[in-house]
């Protein structure tokens, strides 16, 4: 008999709550909940692309990827039927965000550090963010994902733990890769407006120009492993209570090996990193003074009956002794405007308070 959603949710938990590595996760615009719960309390990390299990990357590609091995998990499924399914208990819900001038001035201060260093030089592009701090006196783990999973429908939704590593929950718009069998899919994504009640609205030439810029890098990066490639037009997406620009990019696996190479070629993205990856990289390491660890990473199903999923690691937060941490960015080209770029970042942290 199929466990009730909201039961499913609740008894995977108790996994978390004995310190047990899992995560629990649903693909964009599915019903199907899924949970990888770890036999041990080690570290395992990906030796290999043909391993299978979830993998948990993080955005500097030098760093160690988690692996949550199949053949070391206790893989568990349900489906929700109807939001009914999710219950949510009501509570205390007052939280308090460390949100300052200072950090205001910070961000502001960086981002026209970028602009100026796109402008004296050869750059095209690059994505700063900053970390936000709310406190959560109440945090409910279980409420916070099922909100989650009811507001983000068309997102990634994931809860991952590692008593190693922490606690990270995420709802994020944006997929690396999807492989199915020989099928490759992908996507371009950029540019941010409030949602205001239509996807019909009109974009700044700032954020075309930025979504056109992963585009062309996507598809520069990919020719030489895929053939029959399709570019769809672009077009405006909700994604909670934004609204971004997006391209379809689909094609063909050339051949069965190639799984390796795409992902460490498309990773990180320019709509996480800039262009050309390599300088926007490190200045990105050189000035946003803080680690992004997994935040604009990846994640998702590697290998799975030949299927992988991997999506970037946006819309997401680590939490921590009732502290949770909300990592924000945005796009700077040369016509960015600092005071616009930090709304930026308030709107995007609005869809993670949004849950707590």
């Amino acid at each position: 008999m199929q466990k009730e959603t909201t039961e499913f949710i609740h008894e995977t938990l108790r996994f978390y709550n004995a310190k047990q590595p899992l995560v629990i996760f649903r693909k964009p615009n599915e019903t199907i909940l899924k949970a990888y719960i770890h036999n041990d309390k080690e570290v395992h990390f990906l030796n290999s692309f043909n391993a299978k299990g979830f993998l948990f990357a993080p955005f500097n590609k030098n760093e160690k990827k988690i692996l949550f091995s199949a053949d070391k998990c206790r893989i568990l499924t349900s489906e929700i039927a109807t939001d009914k399914d999710l219950k949510i208990t009501l509570g205390d819900s007052t939280n308090k965000v460390f949100h300052n001038e200072k950090s205001k001035k910070n961000h502001l201060h960086l981002v026209q550090k970028g602009i100026d260093f796109l402008k004296n030089s050869h750059i095209k592009k690059v994505v700063l963010s900053r970390k936000e701090t709310v406190e959560c006196a109440n945090f409910d783990i279980e409420n916070t994902f099922k909100r989650m999973l009811n507001n983000y429908k068309n997102a990634f939704v994931y809860l991952w733990y590692h008593p190693s590593i922490g606690l990270w929950m995420g709802a994020t718009p944006e997929r690396l890769i999807n492989v199915t069998q020989n099928k490759f899919n992908t996507m371009a994504l950029a540019g941010t407006q409030r949602y205001k009640n239509t996807v019909h609205v009109v974009w700044k030439e700032k954020e075309v120009q930025e979504q056109q810029y992963v585009t062309d890098y996507i598809l520069n990066t990919i020719k030489g492993s895929i053939k029959n490639i399709e570019v769809s037009g672009t077009y405006t997406v909700k994604a909670g209570d934004l609204l971004h620009i997006r391209t379809d990019i689909a094609g063909d696996l050339k051949t069965t090996d190639l799984l390796e190479n795409l992902i460490e070629a498309l990773h990180p993205t320019p709509a996480v990193c800039g262009l050309p990856k390599k300088e926007a990289t490190k200045f990105i390491f050189e000035n946003e003074n803080y680690d992004r660890a997994y935040y604009a990473g990846y994640l998702g199903e590697l290998n799975i009956e030949k299927n992988t999923h991997l999506f970037v690691n946006l819309r997401c937060m680590q939490v921590n002794n009732k502290i949770a941490s909300i990592y924000i960015g945005g796009g700077i080209t040369t016509d960015s405007k600092p005071e616009k770029e930090w709304q930026e970042t308030v709107l995007k942290a609005a869809v993670m308070k949004k849950v707590l």
